[in-house]
């Protein structure tokens, strides 16, 4: 378990050599590989850390270390940063593996992120005992993100919060300010019978 909200960078052993851009494609299945071994801890811990408490409650369990992060979470190396009333804000320091076959980071990131931020702003709107589901994600790719890219935020936003419904709009920006890319997410609420 984290002692900290700060992501703890020795979760993970990576180990990265150098590749030369410049040799041609036929000899890349010669070039140096790289090796991350990941650790993380049973989900069932989190998930049932989310008894007792409000979904804010929760999160701000997760983000302080008290409840361990998901294992995507750890997986991607992606922070839960700030949380508030219906808004959520993930981190990522995008890496060489979190790229596609065409040298940039895959699609499936970016989604993730937009979805975890989304889904989460709507987490911290419903009480203890509620729970949520992502009905759709509709995403639109603005600009590549790669290793060079930097510190990317994924912020979520809540639109509308209805009894059986609710709406969250989602951005991926840089440290700049650039909007890479952004989504908007329905969920469904999940309320005990």
């Amino acid at each position: 378990m984290r002692e900290s909200a700060e992501l703890d960078r020795t979760e993970f052993d990576i180990q990265e050599t150098a590749v030369d851009r410049t040799v041609p494609p036929e000899t890349a299945p010669n070039s140096p590989s790289r090796t991350r071994t990941v650790s993380w801890a049973d989900p069932t811990a989190t998930a049932a850390g989310a008894r007792g408490r409000s979904g804010r409650e929760f999160l701000t369990a997760m983000q302080s270390g008290e409840l361990p992060p998901p294992p995507v979470m750890t997986l991607t190396g992606t922070e839960l940063v700030e949380i508030g009333d219906g808004f959520a804000a993930f981190a990522l320091h995008p890496a060489e593996y979190h790229y596609n076959p065409i040298g940039s980071v895959h699609g499936g990131i970016v989604a993730m992120l937009l979805d975890s931020a989304a889904g989460a702003a709507v987490q911290t709107t419903l009480p203890d005992g509620v729970g949520y589901t992502s009905l759709d994600l509709s995403i639109k790719y603005l600009r590549a993100v790669r290793a060079d890219t930097g510190l990317v935020t994924a912020t979520g936003t809540v639109v509308h919060s209805g009894r059986r419904t609710a709406l969250a709009h989602a951005e991926l920006r840089d440290v700049g300010g650039r909007l890479l890319a952004q989504a908007t997410s329905s969920c469904v609420i999940l309320r005990p019978e």
